[in-house]
């Protein structure tokens, strides 16, 4: 099997960080190109034009983290990422739904709309132009700021986001925080319990091994 991704996108590190905290390891093939475009062939082989995709030996594709992540989950049930329970498993996937719309889509919102790399590409996935739209890097920015308050409150409580335990919801909620950074955006001083959380997990090897290492372009980061 083969994951075909963008180094830099914070999307395909979740699936990178995933798969470093279960053990497994899987060949990866980089998609994107200088100008941040997807490679042809790919685009050509997956009809969604989307990273993260896992093609199967059988020629099978997977494409979104989540997807990728439930079929690694079944085959590989330890440890567990994503609950046990009937009531793990829905806390921990409310919390990474509130981090991967309220935090990720938000950034992104940013991103899409400001960077000059992605004038007629507002959304991902399409070939047809998608204007940006400047109005929605404000909206983008009062949903980060929503996001952080949630997760400080909920961290206030917990040493996880979704509670005791190390999960999926740590895994896209560390991947929001970090592309905050990418794009200049830090933890606020507002949010002391994201930035207890956030230095703690800065411990754990599938955070740092799964950080980016390099731009389109090829140069090196860090």
């Amino acid at each position: 099997m083969k994951l075909y991704e963008w180094d830099f996108a914070p999307n395909c590190r979740r699936v990178r960080m995933y798969l470093i905290e279960k053990g497994i390891e899987v060949e990866r093939e980089e998609c994107i190109t200088p100008d941040i475009i997807l490679k042809e062939g790919f685009r050509d082989q997956y009809v969604h034009e989307m990273v993260p995709m896992l093609e199967l030996d059988d020629g099978t594709q997977i494409g979104e983290g989540l997807a990728i992540w439930h079929y690694f989950e079944t085959l590989h049930p330890e440890p567990p990422l994503m609950g046990t329970t009937a009531l793990e498993k829905a806390m921990i996937s409310a919390w990474e739904r509130r981090a991967y719309d309220g935090g990720m889509v938000a950034h992104g919102e940013i991103l899409r709309n400001s960077h000059p790399a992605l004038v007629d590409r507002g959304l991902p996935g399409y070939r047809e132009p998608i204007p940006q739209i400047p109005d929605l890097i404000d909206r983008g920015k009062t949903r980060v700021a929503s996001f952080h308050k949630k997760f400080n409150d909920q961290l206030a409580e917990n040493k996880f986001v979704a509670g005791d335990h190390f999960s999926v919801a740590d895994i896209t909620t560390i991947c929001v925080v970090d592309m905050g950074h990418a794009l200049e955006m830090q933890i606020p001083e507002s949010a002391p319990h994201v930035k207890r959380w956030y230095d703690e997990l800065q411990e754990r090897e599938s955070v740092q091994k799964s950080k980016a290492t390099h731009m389109p372009d090829g140069s090196q980061l860090g």
